[in-house]
């Protein structure tokens, strides 16, 4: 079991290139995730930044990397449902100098998979990029294993529609 305040200190004890090779990518994985749940990059940088600050003050104790990894990606899901939720409670006038589009949409299968309602993309990303059982899925976001199935086939369904449209379009 990994105690978090022992993490800390041995953080504290690792030599520079072992803490950025156990680390970074640990925190690229995390921005990378949650750049697919929001729509600013910014507002991504910050999730990351609030799942380590969390992580900081967390005296729990994780049982493995896997479980904090889990631990990780449940609270980045969270604090992305929360600045989409304040977003869309904003009232807030347009602004006539619209942002250059999403540096993601440009008709890519990711895309598509951030089109996806909420369950399903992140069914979909936990499953296909970060390699999770439908199982651990279901842990992670609170939902029986075979909900978590039933929103991997439907959005497999929906992306094999939205994908299938799009090459149509092109041919045509």
């Amino acid at each position: 079991m990994i105690c978090f305040s022992s993490f800390v200190v041995l953080i504290i004890e690792m030599e520079l290139e072992t803490f950025k090779i156990t680390v970074l990518p640990l925190r690229q994985k995390m921005l990378n995730f949650s750049r697919r749940l929001v729509e600013d990059a910014a507002d991504a940088e910050d999730v990351v930044q609030d799942v380590f600050e969390k992580l900081l003050h967390y005296n729990g104790i994780f049982e493995s990397e896997e479980h904090l990894k889990a631990w990780l990606l449940r609270v980045a899901i969270n604090r992305c449902r929360d600045l989409t939720r304040a977003a869309h409670q904003k009232d807030t006038e347009l602004d006539e100098n619209l942002p250059a589009p999403d540096e993601f949409a440009d008709g890519s299968v990711l895309d598509a998979v951030r089109a996806l309602p909420e369950n399903y993309r992140n069914a979909i990303y936990l499953h296909y990029y970060e390699g999770y059982t439908a199982a651990e899925i279901g842990r992670m976001l609170g939902a029986p294993s075979n909900t978590v199935l039933s929103w991997l086939r439907r959005a497999r369904a929906q992306l094999h529609t939205m994908l299938k449209e799009e090459i149509e379009d092109e041919v045509v």
